[in-house]
């Protein structure tokens, strides 16, 4: 997700967004776990996702 969509978005759709990939970051890491996946850069990305909402929500919180 790139940082110009995530800064149309609403802060309703952040938090359900954020939810949404925390959830998704968390299953990489319980299925690479398990059995290596065949691409875990997937994880890195998923992990900046969550990063990029979550400090989106902060700086819209400290305005």
């Amino acid at each position: 997700m790139k940082q110009a969509e995530i800064t149309k978005l609403s802060v309703a759709e952040l938090q359900e967004k954020l939810s949404q990939l925390r959830k998704a970051y968390s299953d990489l890491r319980n299925a690479h776990a398990i059995s290596p996946i065949a691409n875990p850069l997937q994880i890195r990305s998923a992990r900046r996702a969550v990063a990029r909402v979550a400090t989106e929500l902060t700086k819209r919180e400290l305005q």
